[in-house]
């Protein structure tokens, strides 16, 4: 029973081309060591004492940075090549982690926080266009959930282990750890992957078939991305303020707080494969599912209301984290589905681009909302958000319904 059981499970991660593999395990070293961005809010706070208004300023920068270098790094992969911006944006990321231990000022960290984010961001459209170059047609949607699901087994080390480093070292060791393991990952690409010229999300030979101004006019994907982006407020709270409220409320530390974060990245690792596998085989629809994501997230988010058991953090993971198996897969999905032929890395360009989004408003609104109201002010405005996203999406599963409609009947 258990044999069968592990044999489905293997199935499947079948099928994958050499390079998605190497990329995988190259993602893999990179997010098991980015130890710092996990605690950031409160390295920031508790170690060099700046206000959660002042923290929330930071973070605007982090996500501005984020947001610029996942515009810079989709318009680049299509000029001068995914391979270039990969192996550039990893290495002079890797040299930044270490200096930013340097940097200790209002003005330094936040013009620090903005180039560091651009350079090292230019990293995930380019990561999303190897990985239509480097994979089979029919296995893209599983490629990408592959090397997500490395990016949260690395969530579900790095955490725990930064904890540790923390509490026996300090805060200064992470941006070593951090710095050096960009480098080391960048390098094993480089060797290992050659460079594939060809990419399909562009049209080298025909560039004219580029339509510049038409995911302009796609207002079902806007409304899309408009859930996105609520989506992605509420699950970067983790990164923040629900952090500093684990040590507020419940006197949580650095260890338990990453504990809990790889709680997160452990559910994924042995959930999110076959569960990705069972909703295509049964054809459920991707909005939907992402729909349901949404919803989930609202609730993990109202759970917090109950503020008297700590207990009540560990369900709320479980909430979160089926919120996130739910949403983030399936929203690529429906990113890369909705481009028409060789648009597809100006779409998910843009599609990242409201996750940095989501990442300059979400520790500004939450910590705002904070200072003035507090926590219980900030839970029950981020569930509002999810339940809004939540009708966002069922308005986009219509729309959808009814453009396949009219394409039928014409």
């Amino acid at each position: 029973m258990l044999q069968n059981a592990f044999n489905r499970y293997i199935n499947n991660f079948r099928g994958f081309s050499r390079e998605i593999w190497i990329l995988t395990f190259i993602t893999f070293i990179n997010r098991a060591g980015t130890m710092v961005l996990p605690f950031l809010s409160k390295y920031l706070h508790e170690d060099l004492h700046f206000s959660l208004s002042q923290v929330g300023t930071i973070m605007v920068f982090f996500g501005a940075g984020s947001m610029v270098g996942s515009w810079l790094g989709g318009k680049l992969s299509d000029t001068i090549g995914f391979y270039k911006i990969m192996i550039f944006s990893l290495f002079s990321s890797g040299i930044l982690f270490i200096l930013l231990q340097f940097m200790t000022s209002f003005i330094g960290l936040c013009i620090g926080m903005f180039v560091i984010m651009v350079i090292s961001d230019m990293f995930r459209p380019a990561m999303f266009v190897s990985i239509g170059a480097y994979s089979k047609p029919e296995n893209r949607t599983k490629a990408l959930t592959l090397v997500r699901l490395a990016i949260n087994l690395g969530f579900a080390a790095g955490p725990a282990l930064g904890g540790l480093v923390i509490m026996l070292i300090g805060y200064k060791a992470l941006f070593w750890i951090d710095g050096f393991t960009c480098i080391i990952a960048i390098l094993i690409f480089w060797l290992k992957v050659k460079e594939k010229k060809k990419s399909t999300y562009a049209d080298k030979e025909n560039p004219g078939d580029v339509l510049t101004g038409s995911v302009f006019k796609d207002k079902i994907y806007w409304i899309f991305l408009l859930s996105t982006l609520l989506v992605g407020i509420m699950f970067f709270q983790l990164f923040n303020t629900i952090q500093i409220y684990h040590k507020h409320q419940f006197g949580l530390t650095e260890f338990q707080t990453g504990l809990l974060l790889t709680f997160n990245g452990v559910l994924v690792f042995f959930i999110e494969m076959p569960l990705v596998n069972y909703i295509e085989r049964k054809q459920i629809n991707k909005v939907k599912v992402i729909t349901l994501g949404a919803f989930l997230m609202a609730i993990s988010l109202y759970l917090l209301l109950f503020n008297t058991w700590a207990g009540i953090l560990l369900i709320m993971m479980l909430f979160m984290t089926f919120a996130e198996m739910f949403s983030f897969p399936f929203s690529n999905g429906f990113a890369m589905s909705r481009a028409p032929k060789h648009q597809q890395g100006r779409y998910i360009a843009i599609f990242t681009m409201t996750y940095s989004f989501a990442q300059i408003l979400s520790p500004k609104i939450g910590f705002t909302i904070v200072e003035k109201y507090g926590y219980q002010t900030n839970w029950i405005f981020m569930g509002s958000l999810g339940i809004t996203a939540a009708l966002l999406g069922y308005w986009v599963y219509n729309l959808v319904q009814k453009e396949k409609q009219t394409v039928k009947n014409q």
